[in-house]
């Protein structure tokens, strides 16, 4: 694999502690500030909204930027957004510092999703993004509960001064691994900004790409329906001690490093055979949880293998939507993080609803099974619209020297 992707790897590692970080520091903070922990939870939405605003507004402002340059800059984005947060006097620019540093997080890893498909050959794409994504799940299993606890020992400002850092040595990273690389579809009619501009919107139009999301919102909303409620649930239902909550997360940790290493391989020998088996998957997992929760190495056993079927999911969705806009692939890869991150909250108002309505503390497990089960109608239902012929699936439509994207692009899926 090229060294690059080792860069990309680092700058995930950095974006996936920053995003999860926070949960573990809420108290802290709230101490800090003199705000409630419910208050503070907020900072937490913050990141989240940052990542659905800017991901495809970044992803949309960036297109005929070479994509050294934009990984260089966005990271750079990320970087300040967190020494703005280490740096913050009160909570108001505290929130702001959470959504400047989320603001770049979806465009930075829609363009090298993009990026490391270049970068390898046709039949190991969906591996060279899969190692990308590996720097985020080591993030859980490293990088949060080193940094949670670095913050509840030195104050949460240190954990963020200290992603800062590692923001840095990422900028270098990329700046000294990743080759140039010139835009997408540079070689074409459209050849100035708003050109570029279009074939990205249009491609992110297209049937199958918004297929595609919508089965990240759902699907990928059972995983958080029950990991929001994790902790709670190991501690009230499994009768673990609060110490052993880190234990538990990093071997969620641990699943979703195993779901990424095989997702990989799996995705390029058959992608959508490889989303089907993995949304089902969790939906079964989910349901398991549900009686093994009640048992401490059972419940283990099962929160290693809903961290790894449902991150499996997460390259065949990215493969998928970078697929159908082939010819324009940076926003609706971009846009595929927006997805994600409306699934985190989706799921977890959709588990707290259920927890609220008094239907106890494993609830959110079958609330998960069911988003899953509704994903995966979903994504059966694209593949069966996705069975046409080649002459009506793939329209595109030669204007002089370049080439149109047809709304339904469906070239390289399996």
């Amino acid at each position: 694999m090229p060294m690059a992707l080792l860069a990309l790897a680092i700058a995930a590692f950095g974006i996936g502690t920053t995003e999860f970080v926070m949960m573990g520091l809420l108290p802290n903070v709230a101490d800090d500030l003199g705000v409630s922990v419910p208050t503070a939870g907020h900072l937490v939405s913050a990141y989240a909204l940052g990542v659905v605003i800017g991901a495809p507004l970044l992803a949309a402002v960036g297109v005929r930027v070479p994509r050294r340059r934009m990984l260089i800059a966005l990271m750079g984005l990320f970087t300040l957004g967190n020494l703005a947060t280490a740096l913050a006097p009160g909570y108001a620019t505290l929130l702001a510092g959470r959504v400047l540093a989320g603001l770049p997080h979806g465009a930075f890893f829609g363009v090298g999703a993009v990026v490391a498909a270049r970068l390898v050959p046709e039949g190991r794409r969906a591996r060279a993004v899969a190692t990308m994504f590996l720097g985020l799940t080591v993030a859980n299993i490293v990088g949060v509960p080193a940094a949670t606890a670095l913050g509840q020992q030195l104050g949460w400002r240190a954990t963020f001064l200290v992603v800062t850092a590692i923001g840095l040595v990422a900028v270098a990273a990329l700046a000294a691994l990743v080759p140039h690389l010139p835009p997408e579809g540079r070689d074409g009619a459209d050849t100035g900004a708003s050109g570029a501009l279009r074939r990205e919107v249009r491609a992110l139009g297209s049937r199958q790409v918004l297929l595609g999301l919508l089965t990240a919102v759902f699907g990928f909303a059972g995983v958080f329906a029950l990991y929001s409620y994790l902790a709670s649930m190991v501690t009230e239902v499994t009768g673990l001690a609060e110490s052993s909550v880190t234990v538990v997360l990093a071997l969620f940790g641990v699943g979703m490093t195993l779901g990424a290493l095989a997702a990989g391989p799996l995705t390029d020998r058959a992608l959508r055979p490889t989303l089907y088996g993995s949304l089902a998957a969790l939906a079964l997992v989910l349901v398991a949880f549900r009686f093994t929760v009640h048992v401490p190495w059972a419940a283990m056993a099962t929160v290693v293998l809903i961290g790894a079927v449902g991150f499996m999911t997460t390259t065949p969705l990215q493969m998928l939507v970078m697929d159908k806009a082939r010819h324009a692939p940076t926003l609706a890869a971009a846009s595929n993080h927006s997805a994600f991150n409306l699934a985190n909250a989706g799921g977890a108002w959709a588990g707290g609803a259920a927890i609220a309505a008094g239907w106890g503390w494993t609830s959110p497990a079958l609330v998960g099974a069911a988003l899953a089960v509704a994903g995966l109608a979903i994504a059966v239902t694209a593949g069966v619209l996705d069975r046409t012929p080649p002459a009506r699936r793939s329209r595109v439509v030669a204007r002089g020297s370049g080439a149109e994207v047809g709304a339904d692009d469906g070239a390289g899926v399996r």
